[in-house]
């Protein structure tokens, strides 16, 4: 009875984002495989059939909830003056932030893939939405000080850094080490964004 007046209270996008973060905690803590709607329903003191409406399904949750957290945990975008310090700075800052995203995220994968048949890039999309690029800030402020061309550079090279950093962290579950993170900029990322302006010397 206590909880009756206030689950009237929360409407709209209020209760949305409170059920949201009760099926992020219940994933983080329990796991895909033991989160339930029941569970998630009684984390956020409200009714089941209060989630049903919204999410049919599990997985329909669960992916909603990790795209929330991913949402309302957003990485600062540095500005340092320069495109090395940038991606130094955000890729640290990245790393920092979402060691212990990725490892909760890992583990749903499995579940979640094997129950929606989706692939993996169909999940990832669908956590993406339309969002813009932390790095597109990034990467237009390098274009307008002339340290790349985004007319030229393909598309590859400049997810490359993320791409990798993303990998190590799925292959780890642990954050990337600074020395590793400095060796993907300077020595393969750096080279490639100079090589399609034409400035890579010989041997670099």
């Amino acid at each position: 009875m206590t909880d009756q007046p206030h689950r009237q209270r929360r409407r709209g996008e209020e209760l949305e984002a409170a059920l949201l973060a009760a099926a992020w905690d219940e994933l983080v803590e329990a796991g895909f495989h033991r989160l339930t709607m029941e569970s998630v329903a009684a984390r956020a003191k409200t009714g089941v059939a209060v989630l049903y409406r919204r999410w049919p399904r599990k997985d329909d949750l669960v992916i909603a909830a990790i795209a929330y957290y991913g949402r309302t945990h957003p990485v600062e975008i540095p500005d340092t003056g320069s495109l090395r310090g940038d991606m130094l700075a955000l890729l640290g800052s990245v790393n920092d932030a979402r060691s212990s995203f990725t490892a909760v995220v890992t583990a749903a994968f499995t579940g979640l893939l094997a129950s929606t048949g989706l692939s993996p890039a169909d999940v990832r999309a669908r956590l993406l939405g339309d969002r813009p690029m932390w790095s597109h800030d990034i990467f237009r402020r390098a274009h307008e000080r002339g340290e790349l061309d985004l007319d030229k550079v393909p598309p590859a090279v400049l997810s490359m850094p993320f791409d990798l950093m993303r990998h190590d962290l799925l292959m780890t579950l642990k954050p990337v080490p600074a020395e590793r993170l400095a060796s993907i900029v300077d020595e393969l990322f750096l080279p490639l964004v100079a090589a399609y302006r034409g400035t890579v010397r010989s041997g670099a």
